[in-house]
């Protein structure tokens, strides 16, 4: 199949916004494609060249990019740059100065979707020294033998900023219409299989049967059950006729999977961070003692000191740590709590009540207090000992407590109504996208300042700015949970995407927890709304851009400020 096709579907796509538009498109390109190239098809569309799950990344930069332009147009760096600037997007320059190309190539050759995926594959699997070159080649190749429009969309699938709007919503809908079968089959499916590419698969050779069959596999993340925010500690207790209390530990969603002595470790964002924890999965392997299983939990950073947890920042370090695993070990010690069990011995649990399968889990954990245990628990109708209980989470050093109905399924990837709910003692916060910044200037030049703050879109997917943030980040650390602006700049360096005087424009990568006074309508956002004095709280490790808080949610916070009774 050409890629040319492929590019002209994605030109369509980024002209229209109506999702059941996209939804459309994509399904008539998916009836049209073979089964072999299906899979590919799927996850190009989405922007990738493997499952969001993969640990295999492309890791291209901005600058690598602008060499493999100028080095397959036959120009100079320079006017690459010019054109970036001027546009503030790499496909776009790519594609005008193809149009311009000086050199004629001998024996060009019509790209295929095998090829350009193939190509793809090959970039990420790049290391050790000489990696650049190649990948550089790599790239090169594509480009020298691309029309304009096919570079426009190589270069940004490249550099993971496809830009046609395309969310998991529409690929779900997209699918179900392909292959005639439920956008909630197609969901389910994807809950235990995250991998739209396989599940389109599925469903054009088995159809429904074949999705309501997908199984859970070990070595495969799981989307995970989330909680929703609750008003109050009193409206959460008084949700369910049966209750249970957990501690809300600040720290990261571990998915444990074991399959005999083969443990896995995902995060609630689907990252594998097995390697980076060597010491859980010790503590794994001798103390789970179901031979194949699925187990839920929330991993701490612990004080060797105070013994105390320390916040999730401290944790994170950990996570992204790929060099000097045994000394991050000693450095940062972790709690493990586990409060759900999913799989037991080839059992799926997603039926049972949360009464069962907490019962079941503490038969399978040998618990060793301050290492690895089960979650902190008290089952109570009574709002004297609930409070109690949520003063004792806090004053334990964690966020507050989890709300549970104990007479509950467990729906993976959702937040159910009657399931989980989340008190905390601060405010409504939202966790949004930084999508762009400037530059600082006196005390604070060469650190970034200012920063946009953007929301998601769930009909397209797009980022939509909802105001300006500048206080909350230490200039200086004085305590060990501060964040300083030079640790912000170098966070968000690497995703800057174009600068133009002053302005800078970011990947949307980075997620922060905001606090502010009021949310108000604004004809300046884009969003069309404005955070009033919006301060930093923390940086959300823990989530994707995906993740974020959409305008749905803000709209929800809006008409509660205003005094008007909505469900939470």
């Amino acid at each position: 199949m050409k890629y040319a096709a492929l590019a002209d579907v994605y030109e369509k796509l980024e002209s229209i916004s109506g999702k059941l538009e996209k939804a459309h498109i994509i399904s008539k390109l998916l009836t049209e494609t073979s089964e072999e190239l299906l899979p590919k098809v799927v996850l190009l569309i989405d922007g990738r060249v493997f499952p969001s799950w993969g640990e295999e990344e492309l890791g291209v930069a901005n600058q690598l990019m602008i060499k493999a332009i100028a080095k397959s147009y036959g120009i100079r760096l320079d006017d690459v740059v010019k054109n970036f600037n001027k546009s503030g997007d790499l496909g776009k320059a790519a594609e005008e100065l193809a149009a311009k190309r000086k050199q004629v190539i001998l024996g060009k050759k019509e790209l295929t979707i095998e090829k350009v995926f193939e190509n793809l594959q090959l970039i990420a699997r790049q290391g050790g020294g000489g990696s650049q070159e190649r990948k550089l080649n790599l790239i090169t190749e594509l480009l020298a033998h691309s029309s304009h429009k096919e570079a426009k969309y190589i270069v940004r699938t490249v550099l993971s900023e496809l830009r046609i709007g395309v969310a998991e919503g529409i690929l779900r809908d997209a699918i179900a219409e392909a292959f005639e079968v439920s956008p909630d089959d197609v969901e389910n499916a994807w809950f235990l299989n995250p991998d739209y590419g396989e599940i389109a698969e599925i469903a054009k050779e088995k159809g429904k049967a074949g999705l309501v069959n997908v199984k859970i596999e070990l070595g495969k993340p799981i989307m995970v059950l989330l909680a929703e925010k609750a008003p109050s500690l009193e409206d959460a207790i008084n949700s369910f006729d049966k209750v249970a209390l957990e501690y809300k530990y600040d720290g990261a969603r571990f998915v444990v999977q074991k399959k005999e002595d083969k443990i896995w470790i995902f995060t609630r964002r689907l990252e594998n961070v097995t390697k980076a924890f060597p010491d859980v999965v010790e503590l794994c392997k001798k103390q789970i003692l179901a031979k194949n299983c699925i187990v839920d939990g929330e991993a701490v950073a612990m004080s060797s000191k105070t013994k105390r947890p320390m916040p999730f920042q401290v944790l994170s370090q950990r996570i992204k740590r790929k060099y000097d695993i045994q000394e991050s070990i000693k450095e940062v010690p972790i709690q493990l709590n586990l409060f759900d069990i999913v799989y037991l011995n080839g059992e799926t649990l997603f039926d049972q009540s949360l009464e069962k399968r907490r019962k079941a889990l503490s038969e399978i954990v040998k618990e060793i207090p301050g290492r690895i245990q089960l979650a902190k628990q008290l089952t109570t109708k009574d709002l004297k000992e609930a409070d109690e209980f949520y003063k004792e989470a806090l004053n334990a050093g964690h966020e507050g407590v989890i709300v549970k109905n104990l007479e509950a399924k467990y729906q993976p990837g959702r937040r159910v109504a009657g399931g989980w709910l989340k008190v905390k003692p601060v405010m409504e916060s939202l966790d949004l996208v930084i999508t762009g910044a400037t530059w600082g200037t006196g005390k604070r030049t060469g650190w970034l300042g200012s920063l946009i703050l953007s929301c998601r879109d769930p009909d397209t997917g797009k980022f939509l700015e909802c105001g300006m943030l500048g206080t909350g980040i230490k200039e200086k650390k004085t305590n060990p949970e501060d964040f300083t602006l030079l640790e912000m700049t170098k966070l968000l360096k690497p995703y800057i995407d174009f600068e133009k005087g002053n302005e800078i424009k970011i990947k949307p990568k980075v997620v922060i927890e905001v606090a502010y006074e009021e949310i108000q309508k604004s004809p300046t956002y884009s969003s069309g709304w404005a955070l009033r004095f919006p301060r930093f709280l923390r940086v959300r490790w823990d989530k994707s851009a995906e993740e974020a808080d959409d305008l749905e949610r803000i709209n929800k916070l809006y008409k509660m400020q205003k005094g008007k009774k909505i469900d939470v």
